[in-house]
């Protein structure tokens, strides 16, 4: 095989020999690497706003202030369910890496993870934004 490429290779993945399979293992490991990322630099963020308050509160005051708009609240929905998702995917692939049957187990734990995230994301996204529509249209 020395010398062939992964496309001249047969039986590597289901999708015609590409390297790339497509399927909803490699999905999670996308997703994974890219709510690492995310909440990354979430709290790199966080740790300058935060420090801010020690170089000029007013100016930390000003930073907060803005955070309180509706647009923010949205990537506030998006960073819970980021660290959310990166947190369980994170179990999953600890007891896939550990755990003896972790590996046979692989995907109905993929599949758990999503059904508790999306059981968890729906009413958290519900208690997240209601205040802010509520404010946005005059509640109270």
């Amino acid at each position: 095989m020395a010398g062939t490429t992964a496309t001249e290779r047969s039986g590597t993945s289901k999708g015609g020999g590409t390297l790339y399979r497509g399927d909803l293992g490699m999905w999670s490991w996308v997703a994974h690497r890219i709510t690492g990322v995310l909440t990354f630099f979430f709290l790199f963020a966080h740790v300058l706003d935060t420090a801010l308050v020690r170089v000029s509160p007013d100016a930390y005051d000003k930073v907060i202030e803005t955070y309180k708009n509706p647009v923010v609240n949205l990537f506030e929905v998006g960073l819970v369910g980021a660290v959310l998702y990166h947190a369980l995917n994170g179990i999953r692939v600890m007891l896939v890496d550990f755990w003896a049957k972790g590996p046979k187990y692989q995907r109905p734990m993929l599949w758990t993870v999503l059904v508790v995230w999306v059981a968890v994301m729906i009413p958290g996204t519900y208690f997240m934004v209601v205040r802010t529509v509520s404010e946005m249209f005059g509640g109270h």
